[in-house]
């Protein structure tokens, strides 16, 4: 599943390449038909990302939300665009470009209030909301009201929009905290390095287009496991302590951490 840099990257680039133009809009696989048509050659206005949801803003219509979910992509052409895939939810024109959208599990056209309950539900996102204070507030106070490991806190879009997998390991690593420390019993300052780091991971995979959390990538680095500090790197020994790198299940998915570096207590 994307991570929140890849979705704040597409963002970008839909505003850039499509906002501020009267914009054709289909549904090649029939599925946002109905939605289509209603936004067909109506101006598209902004297009805004908060964690892992996009909300595209359209002149005189609803907002269009897309979450693209495990399978979900985009693909987009600046000339001759090929024939869409038999999977394309929804196909956006213009005169210069073409943006495909495949895949999601979103794609559906929401009123204000239908956007404030989505918005509701979402935590803090470091990439809109940076280092506020009360920002760092509002994370703390959801870590607070959870007792289940802070490794299984993370995933949870509630409390904290756009960290993925790949992020939550490697921002505990960082931070030094185990995954398996209650969200609740986190000391404060762990908790404004957790989000600071964060928020600079993400800053920087919107600026590489990947994730890379070693200070320098190395040359030729080309696998995630040359990019990263513990990710899938239970094969490796830590970079920092040449200890063993663990790997388990939490909140249905793998994590990997350094007992040494990440010591419980």
């Amino acid at each position: 599943m994307p991570e929140g840099h890849t979705i704040r990257r597409y963002a970008d680039r839909h505003r850039r390449e499509l906002a501020g133009r009267d914009v054709t809009t289909t549904s090649p696989q029939g599925r946002f038909q109905a939605g289509a048509a209603r936004l067909n050659g109506r101006r598209l206005l902004n297009v805004e990302a908060h964690g892992k949801h996009l909300f595209y803003r359209w002149h005189r219509a609803e907002t269009l939300h897309v979450h693209l979910g495990l399978d979900g992509r985009f693909r987009l052409f600046h000339s001759d665009p090929p024939q869409p895939t038999p999977g394309t939810r929804l196909a956006m024109a213009t005169e210069e470009v073409t943006v495909y959208l495949a895949g999601p599990t979103v794609c559906e056209l929401i009123d204000p209030s239908r956007e404030e309950a989505i918005m509701a539900r979402l935590g803090p996102d470091p990439l809109k909301d940076g280092t506020d204070a009360n920002t760092v507030d509002e994370f703390a106070s959801n870590l607070s009201r959870r007792g289940i490991p802070i490794g299984a806190a993370i995933l949870d879009q509630s409390v904290i929009a756009g960290i993925g997998n790949i992020y939550r390991a490697e921002a505990l690593f960082l931070t030094n905290i185990n995954p398996s420390v209650p969200a609740n019993e986190i000391p404060a300052a762990k908790i404004s390095e957790l989000w600071d780091t964060s928020v600079e991971l993400l800053e920087r995979g919107v600026a590489e287009g990947r994730i890379v959390t070693l200070p320098r990538t190395p040359p030729g680095a080309g696998a995630e496991t040359d990019r990263l500090y513990v990710y899938n790197r239970e094969r490796f020994r830590c970079r920092r302590c040449s200890g063993p790198i663990a790997k388990a299940e939490m909140a249905g998915r793998s994590i990997w951490w350094c007992d040494t570096c990440q010591p419980v207590t």
